[in-house]
């Protein structure tokens, strides 16, 4: 957990990009801080926010397809998924990483990766953005989405064709 070439708002015009966060709603201490790292990180942006809260990680992709096509540039996907004694770490992390994207190439937009794959707890509040914490990675996804919705757009891609 380096943080090293984390990317920054500095320097992104994101005025006129509607964003839409689906955050997961597991582990609240966790998803709050990556909630408000991409609010915060949006606003500095001048990006368009909107909320949209999901049960868990496992929902995150449809939600996240549905926002997209709804007109949504991008999407800010945030999860928490903490390892435990079964396989079903394993399972949903993949199904969700997978899912998230599928729909990122099916539709041709952005989604910011915020989806955390923990061993403990503390690896997740290491990350959040929290008071103490060593990362923000709310922060990381938002910016992320909106630096490729910019390039995209540079490039004349389909989805954001006027």
């Amino acid at each position: 957990m380096s943080g090293e070439g984390a990317p920054t708002t500095q320097g992104i015009d994101g005025t006129g990009v509607r964003v839409t966060i689906v955050a997961g709603t597991w582990h609240e201490v966790i998803s709050e801080g990556l909630l408000a790292g991409s609010l915060r990180a949006l606003e500095a942006m001048g990006a368009t926010a909107t909320v949209v809260r999901v049960p868990g990680s496992f929902e995150l992709p449809i939600v996240a397809k549905a926002a997209l096509e709804g007109g949504a540039d991008a999407v800010v996907a945030l999860g928490v998924i903490i390892r435990g004694g079964t396989p079903h770490f394993e399972y949903v992390s993949d199904a969700a990483t997978s899912g998230l994207t599928r729909v990122a190439l099916d539709t041709g937009k952005p989604v910011g990766f915020g989806l955390l794959t923990l061993d403990d707890e503390q690896q997740g509040l290491d990350r959040a953005g929290l008071p103490g914490s060593k990362e923000d990675k709310g922060e990381e996804a938002a910016v992320a989405a909106v630096q490729t919705v910019l390039t995209l757009r540079s490039l004349g891609s389909p989805a954001f064709a006027s």
